[in-house]
């Protein structure tokens, strides 16, 4: 087997959306699957877990895809134009144009919702074989509603109903979150928590005991749903959110070798 050619950086149009697009074609030779990565809200695919996720597809001779959702990263178009839907669509268009054979779909957080709504949609379109595993880090599907709008004080629900938006502030750097009405009502048509789910492929999930953004009960809930896949949750009792550290990259190096 060959060492793979460098990774490429490409643009990708996306109904009139430029979506920033780095691939890393597979070593000559490799039979094993391709990483697909999806990131966080109001992450870009340079963070550490993705650039670990590259290093180690390149050390394997494995294909690896990452990129920017709109309004992420070098990716065209506005933050506050985004919804899951659109960022949903976006992942299903640079799946589908950049990747071949199976995946391992890794998601984070944010990422950890599209990955399981990316996975149902390819069973509804019969191609439910294209995915190896999912492995979630953090996963935060219906973040919007519970984890948002549950928790947001009556005052923030006025200020994003009658104004269209709410700045909230971030843990993670000076810039806040935009949370838009667009961004909740749309979050209210991709729930998936509330009735039993089935991605037809193992899902690994790694989970912080103490991540404030997103609580190990609520992606627990998560496994409640997922009754007739292959679920293994790992909890690390001392990590937050991001689950970037050293022994986080390690950790999440296991399960997606798992799967190659």
């Amino acid at each position: 087997m060959t060492a793979p050619a460098p990774e490429s950086l490409t643009h990708l149009d996306v109904e009139g959306r430029s979506i920033a697009v780095k691939r890393l074609p597979a070593a000559q030779g490799s039979s094993g699957p391709g990483l697909f990565w999806l990131g966080g809200f109001m992450s870009d695919m340079a963070g550490s877990k993705a650039e670990h996720l590259a290093t180690l597809a390149a050390t394997h001779g494995l294909a690896n895809v990452r990129f920017d959702y709109s309004g992420h990263g070098i990716s065209g178009g506005a933050f506050d134009e985004g919804t899951i839907s659109r960022w949903l669509g976006e992942a299903l268009a640079v799946f589908e144009a950049t990747t071949q054979g199976p995946q391992i779909v890794i998601g984070s957080s944010m990422g950890g919702w599209l990955a399981l709504l990316l996975a149902r949609e390819l069973q509804r379109r019969g191609q439910g074989a294209r995915l190896r595993a999912l492995v979630l880090i953090a996963p935060a599907p219906d973040f919007t509603e519970d984890l948002m709008w549950a928790l947001f004080p009556e005052e923030v629900r006025q200020v994003i109903l009658e104004q269209g938006r709410f700045l909230k502030p971030s843990a993670y750097g000076e810039t806040p979150y935009t949370i838009t009405r667009a961004l909740i009502e749309d979050g209210r048509t991709n729930l998936l928590l509330n009735a039993p789910l089935s991605v037809g492929c193992p899902v690994r999930i790694l989970q912080g005991g103490a991540d404030e953004d997103v609580p190990w009960q609520h992606a627990l809930r998560l496994v409640t749903c997922l009754a007739e896949d292959d679920v293994v949750f790992s909890l690390i009792k001392d990590g937050d959110h991001r689950l970037s550290r050293p022994q986080d990259l390690e950790r999440l190096g296991v399960a997606v070798a798992e799967f190659v």
